[in-house]
């Protein structure tokens, strides 16, 4: 298939309203027609921390996550996501940058290698807009054709339409019903992962992500344990904190820790799994609009309650001018006045169910009634 009949397969897929999972399968499913591969792995990441917040995988195992983490957060290796994601083509060719020789790749000579059974890597971050929203692997089985460095070219082309399709993904409305859980879950997580503690609400909110709290910990848990005991290392990492939408549709935030002993040989890890506050999701969820830079100023004012000539008196504009910006946002925002934009900002995706919008203070916090 040829890169251009992808790239507006691509670009119909990242507006066609489907979900985080629906539109990572469908993305994996396309790119087999221009990249041929044998196992594959695309994955959301926040774009504040780059931390990874989620996968969808073809062909590899679901039992190794805690492993995938550690390598990528804990250990140092060619072609780390956020490595990748600082080149000014984020692409990775294992092959290429270990010179021919991928087993220089810890990753590769104790993971995907031993426990994939593949012998060729391609990486991508996918950003737009300065921020990563995504990566993906793709991998070919040993003695196959390693993958080129023109279809390497290839997918760093299509990475910025896969990352538009993601973030559009972010606020495709939800699904199922949330069902309310009382206050923040804390657990303790020990040096092999274990869940050695846990506070009342803990389960249902690891369920939330995925996971069983006294048996698989979800990916969102694992990655940023992993993150946290990377800070302890002393590596350069993220900070251990991302966002999450679970498939009801509420955000929460998940954080870690890196517990001390009074010997200095403590390996547990606390995390904290609790409900997003506006402040977290406001901006995630306006960037996923795709607004410019000035929508955003615009729409920052609107959740703050002002009106368009206060607007267009704060940002040195015409009252047209911000009439105009508006129309934009509420098109892209797919709703048609301030009202139904608060809504879509704040209740929507961060209490669902509540009926009465009301303003945002500066903080992003909201206002009294």
């Amino acid at each position: 298939m040829r890169v251009e009949q992808v790239q507006a397969r691509l670009s119909a897929l990242a507006a066609a309203g489907l979900d985080v999972r629906q539109f990572e399968a469908a993305t994996l499913q396309l790119l087999r027609g221009a990249i041929p591969y044998d196992g594959a792995c695309v994955g959301t990441s926040d774009p504040d921390t780059e931390l990874l917040t989620g996968h969808f995988k073809l062909n590899l195992p679901d039992h190794l996550d805690e492993e995938f983490a550690r390598f990528e957060y804990e250990t140092d290796d060619v072609n780390k996501f956020t490595d990748v994601a600082r080149r000014a083509t984020p692409v990775g060719l294992l092959s290429h940058d270990t010179d021919g020789d991928p087993a220089r790749s810890t990753r590769f000579r104790e993971l995907i290698r031993p426990h994939f059974s593949y012998g060729h890597e391609l990486r991508v971050a996918c950003r737009y807009d300065n921020a990563t929203w995504g990566v993906g692997s793709l991998y070919r089985e040993v003695g196959a054709a390693g993958f080129s460095t023109a279809e390497a070219d290839v997918l760093a082309r299509l990475a910025p339409l896969i990352a538009l399709g993601l973030r559009a993904a972010l606020v495709v409305d939800a699904v199922e019903t949330a069902t309310a859980v009382n206050g923040p879950a804390v657990i303790v997580v020990d040096s092999a992962n274990e869940v050695t503690q846990a506070s009342p609400a803990a389960a249902e909110r690891v369920a939330e992500l995925g996971g069983d709290l006294w048996g698989v910990l979800p990916f969102a848990v694992i990655a940023t344990v992993a993150t946290a005991r990377a800070h302890a290392a002393g590596r350069q990492v993220g900070l251990a904190r991302g966002r999450y939408r679970t498939p009801a549709g509420r955000w929460l935030v998940v954080h870690a820790a890196p517990l001390a002993s009074r010997d200095g040989s403590a390996r547990s890890v606390v995390v904290t799994i609790e409900e997003a506050g506006p402040p977290d999701v406001v901006p995630l969820v306006i960037a996923a609009f795709g607004l410019t830079g000035r929508e955003r100023d615009v729409v920052t004012h609107v959740l703050q309650g002002a009106g368009t000539s206060d607007i267009a008196k704060a940002l040195h504009l015409s009252p047209h001018t911000v009439q105009d910006h508006l129309k934009s946002i509420f098109d892209k925002a797919g709703v048609r006045s301030r009202k139904a934009l608060l809504a879509r900002v704040y209740f929507d995706h961060y209490h669902p169910g509540r009926e009465t919008p009301h303003t945002l203070t500066p903080s992003g916090r909201l206002a009294a009634a």
